[in-house]
């Protein structure tokens, strides 16, 4: 079985985003996959944060969401949809939806992002504050899908260890890290942090992610990735426009989990009951 971890560069034009992605999903489909993952903000990245208050669609319909149901239909494509904003509360902020597609184009899950970039990038004048026009997300969802369960999550969750061991406490076999990184801690972190979650969870990690300098002049580090539940990079795309696949072989996860059954060796409690 086969998964792709898509990379893209996005920009504040939908529908160019979302030519770009049906051409890599495409490229994903040919090339025998069964699930393919968009990286975070894949529909859209504004000249600035406040512009995705503007383009965010009501849940359920909208250009995104019927170019996701129909593209997943026609390629009989699972996808796992990096973020796009969906309206969610009365303030006006948005929610960082990744939505789940299966290959019939139904939409069969919504995980929305739960840790929010509010950080000053230490060494550099960057400075973000995505909970200033995102609200976080409050639950985790782990759905069964073709290639194993998989456990969602986006970008800066990936710091947040306890997240994923929620997620493998409920069955997660894979896990989905969408995400824009920035350049610099890209360069100094995210690697380390991929193979970190996929290493402690004996989890495969499939990381798409936004590669390169955006129209608003933010530059994105790209690096997707899909690792093995061992840590090993099996593909990745280290910059621009791109499509990483691998095989995902469930039986010889399992084999490992039964020798070396880290997971089961858990003294202190996860918040879930594994």
């Amino acid at each position: 079985m086969k998964v792709a971890a898509l990379q893209m560069t996005s920009g504040p034009e939908v529908g160019a985003n979302l030519a770009q992605a049906a051409a890599l999903l495409e490229e994903a489909a040919r090339r025998g996959a069964l699930l393919a993952a968009l990286p975070e903000n894949f529909s859209f990245m504004g000249l600035k944060d406040a512009d995705k208050r503007a383009v965010a669609e009501p849940d359920g319909s909208g250009p995104v969401q019927e170019f996701l149901a129909s593209t997943a239909r026609r390629l009989r494509l699972w996808i796992v949809a990096g973020t796009t904003p969906l309206r969610s509360g009365a303030d006006g902020r948005v929610a960082a939806a990744s939505l789940v597609y299966d290959a019939a184009g139904e939409r069969v899950a919504r995980y929305d992002k739960i840790h929010l970039f509010d950080v000053d990038i230490p060494g550099r004048s960057e400075t973000y504050r995505e909970s200033t026009n995102v609200a976080p997300g409050s639950g985790i969802t782990v759905l069964n899908t073709p290639v194993g369960r998989l456990g969602l999550s986006v970008c800066y969750d990936v710091r947040f260890p306890e997240l994923y061991r929620q997620l493998s406490a409920a069955g997660a076999q894979l896990l989905s890290v969408p995400s824009a990184f920035t350049a610099p801690t890209g360069r100094a972190h995210w690697e380390t942090l991929l193979r970190a979650r996929a290493i402690e969870n004996l989890c495969y990690v499939i990381a798409p992610a936004q590669s390169g300098i955006h129209p608003s002049g933010r530059e994105t580090y790209g690096d997707s990735m899909i690792v093995d539940y061992w840590g090993r990079i099996l593909q990745r795309v280290p910059r621009g426009r791109g499509c990483a696949v691998a095989e995902v072989d469930l039986a010889r996860q399992s084999g490992v989990r039964e020798s070396f059954p880290a997971l089961d060796h858990r003294t202190l409690a996860t918040g879930v009951t594994p």
